[in-house]
Order: C-alpha cells, then sequence, then structure tokens
C-alpha cells in the first residue's frame, strides 16, 4: 500500500525492521537499506533498468533476502516543489510495485540529494568513473536518511 502521509507509513511498517530508499531514474534505480533500528541509511547497489518486470523482480529479490518492511521512493520534485513528468514516473513505478507487494509504500522529497551525494563523493576524493557506479545508490541513502530522521522525530514524546 501506498502512503501519501509518512506518519501513516510509520504506523503500517512493523518496528524493529529495515527499510528500503529507491532513488529511481529512467536508467537505474538507487538502492539502500536502513538497520533494524532505523538509525543509519547504507548505500547498497544499484540496478539498471531493463523493464519493468526485471526491475521489479530485482527490486522484490533484494528487498526479501534484506527482510524489508517498507519502502522510501524518493520523490523527484521541481525546485518550487511541483510535480513534473518524473514524479508521474516515479508514482506510475510505485503503484505498479504495489501490485506485486504487500510491502508499504511512501515517498519522500529528493530535491538535492543527488547534489549532495555527488558533493560528498568529491570530497571523499572518488574518482569520475566511480561516482557513476555508485552515485545512484549513494543518492537512494540520502533519500531514505532524511526519511529515517523524520521517523525519528516522529516518535518522539518532547
Amino acid at each position: 500500500m501506498i502512503h501519501e502521509d509518512i506518519a501513516e507509513f510509520a504506523a503500517a511498517v512493523p518496528p524493529m525492521t529495515a527499510l528500503a530508499g529507491l532513488d529511481f531514474g529512467d536508467k537505474t534505480i538507487g538502492v539502500a537499506v536502513s538497520d533494524t533500528f532505523r538509525g543509519v541509511a547504507s548505500p547498497l547497489e544499484t540496478i539498471r533498468r531493463k523493464k519493468f518486470g526485471l526491475d521489479a523482480e530485482a527490486l522484490l529479490a533484494i528487498l526479501a533476502k534484506r527482510n524489508i518492511s517498507g519502502i522510501v521512493l524518493g520523490l523527484p520534485r521541481n525546485m518550487d516543489g511541483s510535480e513534473g513528468p518524473r514524479c508521474q514516473k516515479t508514482r506510475a513505478f510505485a503503484r505498479n510495485l504495489s501490485k506485486l507487494t504487500d510491502i508499504p509504500m511512501t515517498f519522500w522529497d529528493e530535491r538535492l540529494s543527488t547534489v549532495a551525494a555527488e558533493r560528498a563523493l568529491l570530497e571523499a576524493d572518488t574518482s569520475r568513473r566511480r561516482r557513476a557506479e555508485v552515485i545512484d545508490h549513494v543518492a537512494a541513502s540520502y533519500i531514505l536518511q532524511g526519511a529515517l530522521d523524520r521517523l525519528a522525530h516522529l516518535g518522539r514524546t518532547d
């Protein structure tokens, strides 16, 4: 099921389970995962897109292997906050994926996540070739970390 509200998503996922973050693009899907405490997002891998069925099969295999209980998809809003064609593609992917799995899904505003990932990789003196190989799953970790931080804030009682 797709939850537009992150608080509803938080209520739908079991506690002490890992989440996955996805950076969905035209050519690749970056995948990141959290620990079961949902404190840290770690880049995992990049899936080279072929067609939906094969992409979904590869992604669902990763999610099953890691016992993922929830998916956070980066929503590539325009800088003014509006949604364009890239958001529509991401939402369509989520709708199609939700027909194949019961794993709860939500969206997270991914504006500038790729920029932040690129900056971090540059600061780590990563070669251009290596940056191209890892940028998508590093961006996915930025998306997931933003959502994890928000989820942690929702859980506070102060």
